[in-house]
């Protein structure tokens, strides 16, 4: 990054999304060599949704089309204004019994997740009902068997993984496809006298 300035990096392949509405979401992806191995955990927990290990910052969210360049300015201005941080995943938790969520623990970069959360959701053009207050977290099985869930939760009790996240991505979903990637934002850099 040049001069501390966030950056963004398309991923869309300069495809325009067709249709007056778009699915949004976006999320802090879990780096190798552990995302592998939480996704591989949700999938044999026979997770119907075992899409890729991340952190949500904004759930699926239905927007208009037409709003999606504001939202994207907004979204480079929010990753221009947080630094990047050290993410640590530690342990297993579970949302039951409101909902059928296992999950690994965020244990520290709690705070950085819940500002660029709301931060994020409060991008013009982007209203989302919130069913639950934003928990960072990383489903790793979610709809499945009670024995599943209990399976999921004790092997991975002593999860632990730490790393940098420097950035976040914006998916998309038009309802044809899975989720696809659609555009990274850079977390702005830390000056030298930091």
């Amino acid at each position: 990054m040049v001069g501390g300035a966030a950056r963004s990096v398309d991923r869309s392949g300069g495809v325009p999304p067709t249709g007056d509405t778009i699915q949004i979401g976006i999320a802090v992806d879990i780096p190798e060599p552990w995302g592998a191995l939480l996704t591989r955990r949700r999938v044999e927990a026979g997770d119907p949704l075992a899409v890729p290990a991340h952190v949500t910052l904004l759930g699926p969210t239905e927007i208009r089309t037409a709003n999606l360049p504001a939202i994207e300015r907004h979204l480079a201005a929010v990753a221009a204004a947080h630094l990047p941080f050290t993410l640590h995943l530690r342990g297993t938790g579970t949302f039951r019994p409101v909902t059928q969520v296992v999950f690994v623990a965020v244990a520290a970069g709690i705070s950085e997740c819940e500002l660029l959360a709301a931060a994020i959701a409060a991008a013009p053009g982007l209203h989302r009902e919130l069913r639950f207050p934003y928990h960072p977290h990383v489903t790793v099985a979610q709809e499945v068997a009670p024995e599943a869930l209990d399976k999921v939760y004790e092997d991975l009790a002593d999860f632990s993984a730490m790393f940098e996240v420097d950035g976040f991505t914006l998916f998309s979903h038009s309802g044809q496809a899975r989720w696809q990637p659609r555009r990274d934002f850079c977390l702005g850099t830390r000056s030298a006298s930091n």
